[in-house]
């Protein structure tokens, strides 16, 4: 069956676009076009879009701000649907605050703040949205972000609409059961604990001159390439081998921070890839250690 555009964008209140460069779409600018690209408007936009591709048996990938991704050169087929603006309400009810999955984590946590809401300071400089953050349980200085979390609604990939509480999920280290279970996040409850909402700034404001310190915020990234092995640093294992600088194409290990890939203007998924394959070899000859990448694939490889 061919896929019906004219439908689509007849049915959804956001947007449909085709041939959609993926570089727009990713913090290390990276990336071919997909055929067809859909910002939903709302959870019913995302309902339809999922429903109709399912109908017509088109391929569906799903992305949220684009900072732990890999797209392929190539592109990627059928469609790509992006929970974006369209899915961005939050709403404070007491210690509770409900989030669209297309909220930006700095923004969850400048609303919990001036609510005096404190367990979500780590979040002010991570620049993806709460929907990827909780596929991929994301985290920083020692906190993440499932632990804050109450329930979830999501949607299956034929459009239904599932409920899941926190034990549901399966957080641990950089997971959950959402990629298993294939469900989107459409919206979350979290719970804050009641706090100063001028200590809670202070933190936040340490949390962002950390980062700014330690981290190569000035080039194209898609933050930490690699995950902790347990026990230790995949950034001091990188640096400990030599690794530091090294560079494939115009993709460098940046000397500021080794566990971040910088792109230096117009490097490639495949330049990327390359130096992946590098690293993780030098640091196996050194530490015995097969480093495995946290950043998530998409496209044709």
């Amino acid at each position: 069956m061919s896929f019906p555009a004219q439908l689509l964008s007849e049915i959804i209140k956001g947007e449909v676009r085709f041939n959609e460069p993926m570089h727009k779409h990713t913090s290390w600018h990276i990336g071919g076009t997909a055929d067809i690209f859909v910002l939903p408007g709302d959870i019913v936009d995302l309902r339809e879009a999922l429903s109709l591709a399912r109908r017509c048996e088109l391929p569906v990938s799903i992305i949220g701000n684009g900072t732990n991704l890999l797209v392929s050169d190539l592109g990627v087929r059928g469609m790509v649907i992006k929970i974006g603006p369209g899915l961005s309400r939050i709403e404070v009810r007491g210690e509770r605050i409900q989030v669209g999955a297309g909220v930006p984590l700095p923004r969850l946590a400048a609303v919990a703040m001036r609510s005096s809401l404190s367990g979500f300071e780590f979040l002010a400089g991570i620049p993806g949205t709460v929907g990827g953050a909780l596929v991929m349980n994301a985290g920083a200085n020692g906190c993440a972000v499932g632990e804050r979390v109450r329930q979830v609604t999501a949607v299956d990939f034929e459009g239904k609409e599932v409920q899941l509480n926190n034990q549901e999920l399966e957080f641990s280290y950089r997971c959950s059961c959402l990629i298993r279970r294939k469900l989107i996040v459409a919206e979350v409850e979290f719970e804050g604990i009641p706090g100063n909402a001028d200590a809670i700034k202070a933190k936040m404001d340490s949390y962002l001159e950390r980062r700014r310190k330690t981290q190569p915020l000035e080039y194209p990234n898609a933050g930490s390439v690699f995950k902790n092995p347990t026990g230790d640093s995949a950034g001091k294992l990188i640096e400990q081998s030599g690794c530091k600088g090294m560079r494939e194409g115009n993709i460098q290990v940046s000397p500021c921070h080794a566990n971040f890939f910088v792109n230096l203007g117009g490097g490639t998924a495949q330049q990327v890839l390359a130096l992946v394959e590098k690293v993780q070899q030098r640091v196996f000859e050194k530490f015995g250690c097969k480093l495995i990448m946290e950043v998530q694939k998409l496209g044709e490889f």
